[in-house]
């Protein structure tokens, strides 16, 4: 099975405060995917908040301003850089811009779990818990 993504035909996930994400490639609409993969918006002033995941991880910056913030140390980013970070390592992006900050991420494999670092908490990735948008 192959897919044909139109990010306008997607049904965007609100994070809350000005963060949504437009799913691309996962559990959702592929029955045999290895790696999940989306849009982020970011808004300007937000970000996440810290955590990890149970796979690896890689960002690209498509548009805006960013920093990352990954195993406590931060990283000012522009568009065309992009991260990868290991499954287990703590990590966030930010938008340090005045515009919307846009960023593409794949993750390498298809059960992906959040875990919030200050809290412990874990759960699946864009599952109604999977929220967490703030403003910085």
């Amino acid at each position: 099975m192959s897919l044909l993504i139109h990010p306008d035909q997607v049904e965007p996930f609100d994070r809350g405060n000005g963060v949504v994400t437009i799913p691309y490639v996962g559990r959702w609409n592929a029955d045999d995917n290895r790696i999940t993969t989306g849009q982020t918006v970011f808004a300007p002033g937000t970000g996440l908040p810290v955590h990890s995941h149970n796979v690896e991880e890689s960002v690209l910056i498509l548009e805006g301003l960013a920093v990352a913030e990954i195993d406590g140390k931060t990283f000012d980013l522009v568009a065309g850089e992009a991260t990868w970070v290991e499954a287990g390592i703590p990590h966030r992006f930010l938008n340090r811009g005045d515009t919307p900050m846009r960023i593409y991420w794949v993750y390498g494999g298809r059960d992906v779990t959040r875990t919030i670092t200050a809290t412990g908490e874990t759960f699946e990735h864009l599952s109604p818990n999977d929220r967490g948008g703030l403003t910085t």
